[in-house]
């Protein structure tokens, strides 16, 4: 029989092995080279997360590490009055740390924390699916542990490279560090908006108080402002704030945290925020104080609190006096020392949000009459006292003829007096008699930093000054000669309460005799008593000055009592007059104001002189006198005093055209009667009235260092 052989069916049936062992081999190759390259990579992430791991910083590192350095202000009473730069707050140790804030905290940004080891594959799992789902995201997949890693080492950058080191550091992190650690980390470095890091700071800013007293309502709050710290924010939108809050509640109570009545008993309406501090004048203080740490701590990057010497009562104090005082349209500065020179308050503007430049520290103006402490302290250590005799009549010193307004001298008087009532022409004579380069260096020496010209007119208050200087001066009479520095930082310390820095006051310098400084203080309070300061009397002794330029255009008063010195300014910024504008009036009684309160919880300090009050009732100068009508001054650039008759026609001074610079200037009458001064000055009746039918001025020799007979 014979044997059929198919060779095709043959042929196909023997393939289908050779097949099968093919796909076989193919698939196994796969498996292998699959299963080896995941091994690889597991190899490589653990050799990197291990090499990662050793060099992480330490824990107590990473508490320190934060970004940017922040500052927080505080005043003499503990208080703060400015925090800038990023806010962390207080450290809260986890077991500290309110178990309502730990289990928000959890319950709504990682509730699978304590079970995976930084990355969650569920969690990832979890944010695909809804991304399938939705065709976009809407939740993330990263653990505490990965925002951590995150916040601390990486930025926001959405990019597969940044992602793998994320997972890196974080595996990193679970592998050196304890669950409590990393969440103790997180809960103090985490961002909740309005520049406040750290669950103790956001307490603070939203609610006034420590992270370690929250209650489950404000803990939902601030947990709920991780996902959009802007968004939710309570102070910018409080329906979203709550209506987050109610979420993470909602979050708490599915996940376990909470009991379904402890999330109905969380009445986060209710829940009572903070007032925001807003701009206010202290903010004129810190900007003096804080350029400051440049030379106090040059190469400090650390988290630091700055105790300041403002006196938060005196503060407001001061700032309503201003603004209280102030004339319409003209701004107004304070500065406020104690006896050692801490300054308890400082007001550079009338407003610091339509203004921040610091008129007290940073302003130069002219100080009128305030000048002549310089001028009388120079003639006092040349031997002047207050009871000597001096001549109020007209003079020519190199061709400057000062004048007293409206024309009136009052002959001879006593120094005292001159003084009381601002003299033009005594003080004048006095700068001539001890040298205006005397007067210059006096004044150097009591502080004034400003550049002091040596013209005649000087000695009325033509060379610029800074406020601050001027108090400075001032606090220097108070403390009878001696140096006094103004300061506003007394410590620095890290937010752990380390000192970097205290104060230390330099050993004071004797600027002139005790009885020079007992001298001028006789003066001042007599110009308080009875002269152009009377309206800053405030029911104890009170030593001080009046100044008034030109056209009114600055008006001053310095002074002091029970051991603080204050001086306040006021005028326009383009110098422009001010009607009314006078020493003796608003800033005299915003110092009356302002010094009322500071003084309030100090005993009265009587001055170590008598107060003589002088016999005879005379006008004051300037201070009410000089801008009467048609009769006004300004200092030409040649350091004269001219006279004006009129402005021109847009209100600016026309510098030159004056009426007669250097005539003698017609006796007016005196400023009080014949009879009157013939009886306080012991001479003979009608000798007053004679010296005035034969006027006979006087030119002083220019340049005497001394008056005759001193040495």
């Amino acid at each position: 029989m014979a044997r059929t052989d198919n060779p095709r069916r043959r042929k196909s049936g023997g393939d289908e092995p050779r097949r099968s062992g093919w796909l076989g081999r193919m698939v196994r190759g796969t498996l292998i080279w699959t299963l080896a390259i995941v091994l690889l990579a597991a190899i490589g992430l653990t050799a990197a997360v291990l090499a990662t791991a050793r060099s992480l910083p330490s824990y107590e590192r990473l508490k320190s590490s934060q970004a940017g350095q922040m500052i927080v202000v505080r005043a003499d009473d503990g208080s703060e009055i400015v925090t800038l730069g990023p806010s962390y707050g207080k450290w809260i140790p986890i077991d500290r740390m309110p178990k309502v804030m730990q289990d928000a905290m959890i319950s709504v940004e990682d509730r699978r924390f304590h079970d995976h080891w930084g990355v969650d594959p569920v969690g990832i799992a979890r944010s695909v699916v809804v991304r399938v789902e939705k065709g976009h995201w809407r939740q993330g997949g990263s653990t505490i542990t990965q925002q951590l890693a995150r916040n601390t080492f990486l930025n926001s950058d959405r990019t597969f490279d940044r992602k793998i080191r994320e997972i890196v550091l974080a595996l990193a992190l679970e592998t050196k560090f304890s669950k409590d650690q990393i969440l103790e980390l997180y809960l103090n470095k985490v961002y909740f908006g309005g520049g406040a890091y750290g669950v103790d700071s956001a307490a603070r800013k939203f609610f006034g108080h420590s992270g370690e007293q929250l209650s489950l309502a404000e803990a939902s709050v601030i947990a709920g402002l991780v996902k959009a710290p802007s968004h939710y924010s309570p102070t910018a939108d409080a329906k979203a704030a709550v209506d987050r809050a109610q979420v993470v509640l909602q979050t708490m109570q599915e996940a376990g945290a909470i009991t379904p009545a402890e999330e109905k008993a969380a009445d986060v309406r209710n829940v009572k925020l903070a007032e925001e501090a807003g701009q206010n004048s202290a903010r004129y203080f810190t900007d003096w104080v804080l350029p400051q740490l440049d030379q106090i701590l040059p190469d400090n990057d650390r988290q630091i609190e700055v105790w300041t010497t403002l006196d938060p009562a005196a503060q407001r104090a001061a700032t309503d006096a201003i603004q209280a005082n102030a004339p319409k349209g003209a701004q107004g500065a304070l500065v406020s020392v104690d006896r050692d020179g801490a300054v308890l308050a400082m007001v550079g503007g009338t407003d610091y949000v339509t203004s921040n430049y610091n008129r007290a520290t940073n302003a130069v103006r002219q100080p009128g009459s305030a000048w002549k402490l310089f001028v009388y302290l120079a003639a006092l250590e040349a031997g002047y006292k207050p009871d000597d005799k001096v001549v109020d009549e007209p003079v020519t010193i190199q061709g400057w003829s000062p004048r007293n307004s409206g024309g009136k001298y009052a002959g001879p008087i006593d120094v005292r007096t001159a003084f009381a009532y601002s003299k033009n022409t005594v003080a004048a004579q006095l700068g001539n008699e001890v040298g205006f380069g005397a007067v210059a260096n006096m004044a150097r020496r009591f502080g004034i930093s400003t550049p002091i010209n040596t013209m005649p007119s000087m000695v009325l208050g033509s060379s610029d000054v800074r406020m601050i200087d001027m108090v400075r001066a001032f606090s220097e009479v108070s403390a009878k000669g001696a140096s006094v520095t103004p300061y506003g930082i007394r410590k620095v310390t890290t937010t752990e309460g380390e000192v970097l820095y205290s104060h230390r006051a330099d050993a004071p310098q004797q600027l002139v005799p005790d009885y020079v400084a007992a001298g001028i203080t006789d003066l001042l309070q007599t110009a308080v008593a009875i002269g152009t300061g009377r309206a800053a009397q405030i029911g104890r002794p009170v030593a001080g000055k009046t100044g008034t330029t030109t056209s009114n255009k600055d008006g001053w008063f310095l002074g002091f009592s029970s051991g603080i010195t204050t001086g306040v300014w006021m005028g326009r910024d383009d110098a422009k007059a001010v009607p009314g504008l006078q020493g003796g009036t608003a800033p005299a009684r915003a110092f009356a104001a302002y010094m009322r309160v500071a003084t309030a919880k100090r005993p009265p300090e009587k001055f170590q002189t008598d107060l003589k009050l002088p016999t005879q009732q005379l006008e004051p100068d300037d201070e009410t006198l000089q801008n009467g009508g048609d009769s006004y001054f300004f200092v030409d650039p040649n350091g004269n005093i001219a006279n004006h008759q009129s402005s021109t026609p847009d209100g600016g001074d026309v510098p030159g055209r004056s009426r007669d610079d250097t005539a003698p200037v017609p006796d007016n009458g005196a400023a009080a009667n014949d009879d009157f001064l013939d009886r306080a000055t012991g001479r003979p009746p009608g000798t007053a009235a004679g010296r005035r039918a034969n006027p006979a001025p006087r030119t002083p020799a220019p340049g005497h260092g001394q008056p005759p007979g001193l040495n």
